[in-house]
């Protein structure tokens, strides 16, 4: 009932914010299909470079609703509103808690690129988006949304949540292999930015839009991140049910 009632929170939350929730997932990413997809006429691949930019900025887009989604209002609720300090108190079972809060997120960025997909699908790109792609993209917000947590509790202050955003999420958005390929990359950097989330899944997803036979072993990369920051974000939750 725990987790229910979190995704009960985050439904709410949502209907009461839907418009100014779903510009916010239309205008940046729109932006970067302009700017670089029609903007800039190239080909990548023998392909129009735009075929190549959607399912990186799909990718993305899930990545940013779902971290924003959670570190931006968990951050307030406990440092500002004291909401948290509720749920401690509260029977509700605080593993629940977290769950609640990464599944919520994950739908919130899977929403937002889902959104995307309806202002490209008009174009005829030929791309595939199939049931595993959609799981893959949900994975991908579970597991920046399960960093959303752990970065809101080790904010200490409003201003820190926007910080780390700058300094790992907008880097991620544009090396993960979204915008290019990370082919030219120097050694050592191309490895490091390989392992990554976002490059796990802009690979993957861009393999099965693309029908190109792609290795799904970055499920496992997904699964292994998701699985380390929830048990971080568990130790923080019960350090402070415990002071």
């Amino acid at each position: 009932m725990g987790i229910i009632t979190i995704l009960w929170e985050k439904w709410r939350e949502f209907v009461r914010d839907f418009s100014r929730i779903t510009l916010a997932a239309m205008v940046a990413p729109l932006m970067y299909l302009i700017v670089f997809g029609w903007g800039i006429r190239t080909t990548m691949n023998g392909q129009p470079y735009l075929y190549f930019l959607i399912p990186g900025v799909v990718s993305l887009t899930t990545m940013n609703g779902s971290f924003n989604a959670i570190a931006q209002n968990l951050n307030v609720q406990r440092l500002y509103e004291k909401a948290f300090d509720q749920v401690i108190i509260s029977p509700t079972p605080l593993w629940q808690f977290i769950a609640g809060q990464i599944i919520a997120g994950a739908l919130r960025g899977l929403y937002a690129g889902g959104i995307i997909l309806l202002l490209v699908f008009p174009i005829k790109t030929g791309l595939v988006f199939n049931f595993l792609s959609f799981i893959i993209l949900f994975l991908n917000g579970a597991v920046f949304s399960s960093i959303g947590i752990v970065v809101s509790f080790l904010a200490r202050n409003h201003a820190d949540v926007p910080r780390f955003s700058n300094y790992f999420i907008m880097p991620m958005a544009y090396l993960c292999n979204t915008f290019f390929s990370t082919d030219n990359i120097p050694h050592g950097a191309r490895e490091l930015i390989a392992i990554l989330p976002l490059s796990q899944t802009s690979r993957m997803i861009r393999g099965i839009a693309s029908g190109v036979q792609t290795s799904l072993a970055g499920i496992l990369f997904l699964l292994l991140y998701l699985t380390v920051c929830t048990g971080i974000a568990l130790i923080f939750v019960y350090q402070k049910k415990n002071l």
